[in-house]
């Protein structure tokens, strides 16, 4: 079976109430309930994980970047920052997808630099949480 990590940074776990304008009314929760199910009527295992403790998401990747088949991950205000997290994907072999729920190339300045987008597999920005499900989708169709 195919083994798909959905890897959520910080403020994430505020899905829903969180800017709501920017982000949705959904709650990560439900998101997660959704892309599981979406897994397994397509063959395919899905873990879903949430921190917003840079070390931990660098422990996730390096737990799981030798082994799924995909890493779907949505750094959050450490797309910007971590150096970290950079190099933690750069180490694994697993492809990573970077996905974000807002276009940050359209926001404040700081937010249009990605250290992680260089080493990543691919990119969604701007589909709402959307993103997430276009990748997976993309992954299954290409894996079947």
């Amino acid at each position: 079976m195919k083994r798909i990590l959905i890897l959520n940074g910080p403020n994430l776990n505020l899905l829903g109430t969180r800017e709501p304008g920017i982000y949705g009314s959904v709650t990560l929760e439900s998101l997660e309930g959704k892309w599981i199910a979406y897994g397994k009527d397509h063959g395919v295992e899905v873990t879903c994980l949430q921190s917003n403790i840079e070390g931990e998401l660098v422990d996730a990747l390096q737990a799981h970047g030798f082994d799924a088949d995909a890493i779907l991950f949505n750094p959050g205000g450490y797309t910007h920052t971590s150096v970290a997290l950079r190099d933690a994907v750069a180490a694994i072999t697993s492809p990573v997808y970077e996905v974000h729920i807002s276009h940050p190339d359209a926001r404040e300045e700081f937010r249009k630099t990605s250290l992680l987008r260089e080493v990543c597999a691919g990119s969604v920005s701007g589909l709402g949480v959307a993103g997430y499900m276009a990748v997976m989708a993309s992954l299954v169709s290409v894996e079947q």
